[in-house]
């Protein structure tokens, strides 16, 4: 496994080894800045503006009534749901991108972010469902599309070209099926599902908040737990068996942990497009390290989403555009930008 020259092992008391890089640390720490200042300033954002100041001494329990209701009620649980995702989005990405040793290895593009709009597209227009509702079909439609994705890549293991192929054609049946959902549904419904379908931050409240808190909190440590195995299986199967690792097994965990994180922050916010893809390839460039650099990704990804929203709120004048708009745009952008460098590096 190649180590990277600038790297310091930390040895914990309880004998637990750590290997940490100083310029990836120092990414993280900025990119956490950036996000914390990109959530002020866009919970200070709106009709009812607040300064930045003021949005601290609320945030600690000092502001006003008025400005706590602002504050903690209306827009915090917004900024909150958006750094929630993005973090969700640029993990995803970042393990499937590693596992599937491909830079187009995203939720997006694999058919997972379609997948589970069609769970919640059944349940807004074939049984009218609540929000919890439609969070759970999200859900179900992410995990059943991701089992049935790794069953349909698998001949003797999983590949990473294979599992892109399987991925792309997966995309195209769903988005099919989600146009299909969209015919059958009735005015109110189908306008309510477009809306949906965009990804967007507008209403959410705590109800988003706390479901997506505790998954991440369960499944961040177990992605970080993996993380000394997935960045040896980028040696190969079989080295990686050779040095103990369970490939399978690992694997499984992975990509069943990225399935989630991506199914639930859909579920949340709509499928925000190009993050996930994104996101890594970021982080990378910024840390200048090799492996998967999951925390990385994941500050970035709460990072550009919360960017992105504060810029469909302020960039485009008096119309606020959902933020899968931008990310949309954005994304899109640096899709072909990425498929140009892979061609002309040989790579497709």
């Amino acid at each position: 496994m190649k180590t990277h020259p600038r790297s310091r092992a930390v040895r914990t008391p309880g004998g637990l080894s750590l290997r940490v890089e100083p310029r990836a640390l120092i990414v993280v720490v900025l990119l956490l800045a950036a996000a914390c200042a990109a959530g002020v300033a866009l919970i200070g954002t709106g009709d009812a503006k607040i300064p930045a100041a003021d949005v601290l001494r609320t945030l600690a329990g000092n502001g006003t009534a008025y400005q706590d209701f602002i504050v903690n009620e209306l827009r915090l649980p917004r900024v909150l749901v958006g750094l929630l995702v993005g973090a969700a989005l640029g993990l995803g990405g970042a393990l499937f991108q590693s596992v599937s040793r491909n830079p187009l290895g995203s939720p997006d593009l694999l058919g997972l972010s379609q997948a589970s709009t069609a769970g919640a597209l059944v349940m807004i227009v074939l049984v009218s469902g609540s929000a919890t509702q439609v969070t759970l079909g999200a859900l179900a439609g992410g995990l059943v599309t991701g089992f049935a994705l790794y069953a349909l890549a698998w001949k003797q293991g999983v590949h990473g070209y294979r599992l892109v192929l399987v991925g792309i054609g997966v995309n195209a049946v769903m988005t099919a099926v989600n146009g299909y959902l969209l015919t059958k549904a009735d005015m109110v419904d189908a306008a309510r599902a477009v809306v949906w379908m965009t990804g967007s931050l507008n209403g959410r409240d705590w109800e988003q908040v706390w479901p997506l808190l505790g998954l991440c909190a369960v499944l961040v440590p177990l992605v970080l737990a993996n993380a000394r195995g997935l960045r040896m299986m980028e040696m190969g199967d079989d080295i990686s068996n050779a040095l103990g690792v369970r490939v399978q097994r690992v694997r499984l965990v992975l990509m069943v942990s990225a399935v989630l994180l991506a199914a639930a922050a859909t579920a949340a916010a709509g499928p925000v497009s190009f993050v996930a893809l994104t996101a890594p390839q970021l982080a990378r460039r910024l840390t200048r390290s090799p492996g998967p650099n999951l925390v990385p990704s994941l500050c970035m990804g709460a990072t550009l989403l919360v960017a992105a929203d504060w810029a469909s709120q302020r960039a485009f004048g008096a119309d606020q555009l959902p933020v899968g708009v931008v990310t949309g745009v954005l994304g899109g952008a640096y899709l072909l930008w990425l498929l140009v460098t892979e061609r002309r590096a040989g790579r497709i």
